[in-house]
């Protein structure tokens, strides 16, 4: 089958000055993951996931190598994807259900049938929110929820176009444990039900563990990838397999890639890419 994602010998230098001294941000990033996978990318503050993230989305383009998304060479920015980051950036003058609709109104198609299918959009809107558990406060403002309400409505607006790829840059790195692990549920129980792609950048190893289909390991800057994990615990994961041995066991190997990293070498658990 044809990949989802796919990025072939990847890389990126920030300005044309930094590419002719071959200073590269990120460099030579080969990975594929097949339709309605959830892959996680872990490695060391400045690594360059956020980078990865920019290419994914079109937001910046490879100084070498291609990307193709959907079977599609990535040449722009992505209509099909929708993004949440550790701030969940609430309007503070628009209730909830407004905030998540908001990328219906300022995203063609939808921006020229807004006015006409407000009602049909706010009712979609209102059944992503009850299915993150926040029926009822859709007519609340952002400073009316808690942090981990926020955020699930930050889902609820990047899910609100339907699109085929969600990215995660850090989305629960500022919560506390509790609301963070009750938000993995939530995000485990829609991509079950909706099958979109994830990628989701994390400094979490548990996180990535708990979630993602696979793996992958980032080197210190520049990034390569230096790793890939398949997660073969069988799905639906409930939370208690977090505290059983396969679970940690697999936390403890990553864990030792980025150990390995910190002290200037870099073991391998898999070939990459693929």
């Amino acid at each position: 089958m044809t990949p989802f994602v796919d990025f072939k010998n990847v890389w990126l230098a920030y300005n044309d000055e930094l590419l002719a001294k071959n200073q590269f941000a990120v460099e030579d990033i080969t990975l594929q993951a097949g339709e309605g996978a959830f892959i996680a990318i872990v490695g060391p503050s400045g690594c360059g996931k956020s980078t990865f993230m920019k290419l994914t989305t079109g937001l910046k383009m490879p100084s070498r190598g291609s990307i193709r998304i959907g079977g599609a060479p990535v040449t722009g920015p992505l209509k099909i994807s929708g993004m949440a980051f550790q701030a969940p950036s609430l309007l503070p003058w628009r209730t909830t259900v407004d905030n998540v609709l908001l990328p219906l109104e300022i995203v063609e198609p939808y921006r020229s049938q807004f006015k006409r299918r407000r009602d049909e959009f706010r009712d979609r809107a209102c059944r992503l929110l009850q299915s993150v558990g926040l029926g009822g406060y859709e007519d609340k403002f952002p400073w009316q929820l808690s942090g981990g309400m926020q955020q699930r409505a930050s889902i609820c607006r990047a899910l609100v176009h339907e699109p085929k790829m969600l990215l995660l840059d850090e989305p629960f790195g500022a919560l506390d444990a509790f609301t963070r692990e009750d938000l993995w549920c939530t995000l485990r129980d829609l991509h079950a039900a909706q099958k979109f792609n994830v990628i989701l950048v994390t400094h979490d190893l548990r996180e990535s563990v708990f979630l993602a289909d696979t793996v992958y390991v980032m080197s210190k800057s520049p990034g390569r990838m230096v790793a890939r994990r398949e997660i073969d615990l069988p799905r639906p994961r409930d939370l208690e397999i977090t505290y059983t041995p396969a679970f940690t066991d697999i936390v403890h190997e990553l864990r030792g890639h980025i150990g390995a990293m910190r002290q200037g070498g870099v073991k391998v658990v898999a070939a990459v890419p693929q």
